[in-house]
């Protein structure tokens, strides 16, 4: 039997992560970083269109929010960081060079642990997240006779751009998505990045290699680049791994090069060699001043993170009782999560019963009504009309009797359509729940009267028929009427004239 790649070769993964951060202003200058909806080569200025002897200046908003990102990933924050300059020429990089680091940036030797398809978690090396500036944006024309031509539009130009270097650690194109995922959860929570792909304020690059099974020396790999997607990653690699164990298989080499994602054809194109990459001759740069960072500015940023995705998780599964699941996609946001909570709340003083009941009450409905309703509307949990408190006292509403479970759905339901309270919506609706013995009891009455067949089919032993006589009574109440209480006195009227 011929072995698959997955047994025949271990698959070897490393990450690059460029993230746009969430800054005002440009890394070196103080143009506006908010370039996606503006004129092209508006938000410029000498230094960003490098203009001869103009200097740059250290945005410290963006140092911080790098460095609290190694802190979110377990990085070391060294004393001492420096930029220097890479250099190569490339239309999109006027100045000739890019302003970035090298030998000692700002954090490393970090970690990440991440979790696939329920199996033990596993711990990812984190090489380095250093800083640097974006590049100009290029876009490339067609015109009527057919020749090319490229627009340079240097809005992006010098917008702080922070490089996540990931450990070759991954071992799937599985574990490379929950990487990617992860690492873009945690970006978010701590607010440095929006670190969406699709508006390329997160973008990837994958270093993928095979080696035969067992070994522990390295395979010549490819960089695959262009996707924009968690999809994009994970079906590129996926075909990485077809196309290099076929090559070993057929006793090729593997040529180390970079690849391109073209996702209309589902494949990898080649695009250049590895081999002809040009030495960056990195230097010092000589116009910025070396970054001393001592550990009491190194806390207070500590003390700024929030809780993080992981501790967030794990106190929902302790706290509240909720499974894994349940805890995954509440923490999946720092918003849903925050809303979470709020709905809570008023529960988190009370016996650990009342709030293990309420916490998973709660979570079914937002993982339930809310998120089909949310979806269906094209809405974020932060766009909803139902107030955290509001989903509360509705919850607190069928507690007490006031309303049924199935009469909850149709008040949930009007919330989210008018923001409106539970209790007014109940009462303009006239959905009360109807609990009390005698007028239960005129209803089932009239039921029995109304249906005499089902009555002789439970009193000749079939149980089937109770449930129809039920869901008759409950049909007559607009299904208001209390369950338990239905069936106790439709129970009793039949078992008493049997």
């Amino acid at each position: 039997m011929t072995s698959t790649p997955a047994t025949k070769y271990e698959t070897v993964i490393g990450l690059e992560v460029h993230v746009q951060l969430l800054t005002e202003r440009k890394m070196f200058c103080g143009c506006s970083a908010a370039y996606a909806d503006a004129t092209p080569n508006t938000h410029v200025c000498p230094v960003c269109m490098a203009l001869p002897g103009v200097l740059p200046v250290i945005n410290r908003k963006a140092v911080e929010y790098t460095i609290m990102t190694g802190l979110a990933l377990n990085c070391e924050i060294p004393a001492f960081s420096k930029f220097d300059r890479k250099n190569y020429p490339y239309p999109d990089l006027l100045k000739g060079y890019q302003i970035s680091q090298f030998d000692l940036p700002l954090t490393q030797n970090g970690w990440m642990e991440i979790e696939v398809d329920g199996q033990e978690p596993r711990r990812i090396g984190i090489t380095r997240a250093h800083l640097e500036e974006d590049t100009a944006r290029l876009t490339h024309k067609t015109d009527q006779s057919g020749e090319t031509y490229s627009l340079v539009d240097m809005n992006r130009s010098g917008v702080p751009l922070m490089e996540v270097v990931g450990e070759p650690d991954l071992r799937s194109p599985e574990e490379a998505r929950a990487y990617l995922v992860k690492l873009q959860r945690i970006l978010r929570y701590i607010g440095v990045s929006k670190a969406n792909m699709e508006e390329g304020n997160l973008r990837c690059d994958a270093n993928i290699s095979l080696r035969p099974a067992g070994s522990k020396e390295y395979g010549q790999r490819s960089e695959v680049k262009n996707m924009n997607s968690f999809r994009a990653v994970y079906n590129a690699l996926h075909f990485e791994v077809e196309r290099q164990a076929a090559l070993l298989d057929a006793g090729e080499r593997v040529p180390q090069e970079t690849r391109g994602w073209v996702e209309a054809e589902g494949r990898t194109v080649s695009q250049r060699s590895k081999e002809e990459a040009h030495d960056y001759r990195y230097f010092p740069e000589p116009d910025l001043p070396p970054v001393a960072l001592d550990a009491a500015y190194v806390e207070s940023l500590r003390a700024r993170l929030p809780e993080l995705p992981d501790a967030k998780l794990r106190r929902f599964e302790g706290e509240y009782g909720l499974s894994r699941y349940e805890a995954n996609l509440l923490t999946e946001t720092a918003a849903r999560a925050g809303y979470y909570e709020e709905v809570i709340a008023p529960v988190r003083g009370q016996d650990e019963a009342a709030r293990l009941r309420f916490g998973k009450q709660v979570a079914n409905w937002m993982l339930g009504d809310m998120a089909r309703l949310l979806h269906a509307s094209d809405l974020d949990i932060t766009e909803t009309n139902i107030s955290p408190s509001n989903l509360y006292a509705m919850i607190a509403l069928v507690e007490d009797g006031t309303i049924s479970g199935k009469i909850a759905k149709s008040v949930f339901e009007e919330m989210f359509r008018t923001g409106k309270a539970p209790a007014d919506v109940v009462s303009e609706l006239g959905l009360q729940q109807i609990s009390g013995s005698d007028e239960i009891s005129g209803i089932v009455d009239g039921v029995l009267e109304a249906n005499p067949k089902p009555v002789e089919e439970y009193r000749a032993g079939k149980q089937e028929a109770l449930k129809f006589l039920v869901g008759q009574a409950m049909r007559e109440t607009r299904g208001r009427a209390n369950p338990a209480t239905l069936t106790e006195i439709l129970k009793a009227k039949l078992d008493a004239k049997a």
